[in-house]
Formats: C-alpha cells, structure tokens, sequence
C-alpha cells in the first residue's frame, strides 16, 4: 500500500479530488439556483450563487481574457514545479499544499473555460440548464466562474460614535468564493505557516529533513 501510495500519486488523487469536488458543487448550484438567490443554514454561513469574471473571492481587477489565459500559463507552470518538486523527493506535506493549490486553480480555470460554452445564462428569473456545446451564454475562455459559499461572520453597524464611518453597515469576510477558492488559500496559508523555509531556500529534498 505504502508503495501505491507514491508522492506523484498523491498529487494525482489530490488534483482529481478537489477537481470533482468544486465541479459537483458548482454544477449543482448553476443548475438549482436563481443568479443571486440566497439558502439560509446559520446566521454565519449561507449558500449565495453568484458569478465572477475575476480572480479568487470575486475580485475583478483585469481583463478576462488576459485573466484566463494568465491561469493557463499559472497552472503550466505550477505542473512544471510540482513535478520538479515530486522528482526531488521534496516532503509529503509540501506537496500536498502544491497540489492544492494546483487543483483550485484548475477548478477555475473550467468554469472559464467551459461553462460559457454547455449553459446558458443563470438570471434572476431562470435556472441554468445545459446546452448543446457551443451554444451557451459566452465563448471559449470567457465563462464566468460560480461562486457560493458566503459567511458573514459578523454582521452588524459601526458605532454611530465613530467619525467618518459611524452608524455604516459593516460586515466581516464578505467575500463569496467556490471550492477551489479555498483548496489555493488551504495550500497558500499551509505552505506559508509550515514550509516557509523550503520556499525561501530552495531545493530541499526530504533527506534534508524538509
């Protein structure tokens, strides 16, 4: 088992996995949800499905184009480093976070990729439904990415006493992101608290006890 359980094949089943995963959850909600339309589950957690042109957590800062193709370019790069990384017997956890952040790249890179292209347009009004390939609501690169998981942890007013922003709403962690938001910041965040010192370095093979 031990030998099935090789470092490129953990990056292969991890890829594969969260792949799955994002794509279930975001075919579900396309093809069940209003555009905008909210599902309560605690005060602090709802399903909101919306759409993005942009980068991670629905940020929108530069074409859409140049963006996609920007995430085609990340991901061969990141394949490039994960190979190098996995032929140098870099360390099982460091690895994993790569392949993390791999995968969340790739979910997203579909839905430009592909979702444009096999539905048509979510409104507030319809549910997306499949459509031959080709005929959906945009081209090739320029589908938009699905969004749902949102928890605004706090939600409330600032003090009415406070100069300039007094009595303005105010909500912690707004952002509304996927499956694949979260699998990239998981490996960012993992990487940067654990392995911090083998991307400063360099080459650090596991003998090296990184």
């Amino acid at each position: 088992m031990k030998k099935f359980f090789t470092k490129g094949r953990i990056a292969v089943i991890i890829v594969l996995s969260v792949l799955i995963i994002d794509q279930v959850i975001k075919i579900l909600v396309k093809t069940n949800m209003y555009w905008h339309e909210s599902i309560h589950i605690t005060d602090w957690f709802y399903i909101f499905f919306t759409e993005n042109n942009g980068m991670a957590f629905g940020m929108e800062l530069i074409g859409k184009l140049f963006l996609s193709t920007f995430r085609i370019v990340a991901v061969g790069i990141i394949i490039w480093y994960l190979n190098k990384f996995i032929k140098k017997n870099y360390n099982t956890g460091f690895i994993v976070c790569i392949s993390l952040i791999l995968a969340g790249a790739m979910g997203n890179i579909f839905d430009s990729a592909f979702y444009g292209l096999i539905f048509n347009e979510s409104t507030n009004s319809s549910v997306a439904t499949f459509v031959p390939f080709g005929q959906g609501y945009e081209s090739f690169l320029h589908g938009r990415v699905v969004d749902m998981f949102y928890f605004p942890i706090i939600d409330t007013n600032w003090p009415e006493w406070l100069p300039f922003i007094g009595g303005e709403h105010f909500i912690f962690f707004s952002p509304i992101f996927n499956f694949a938001d979260a699998s990239i910041s998981c490996g960012i965040i993992a990487l940067l608290l654990f392995y911090s010192k083998t991307l400063n370095v360099g080459s650090h093979p596991k003998d090296k006890k990184l």
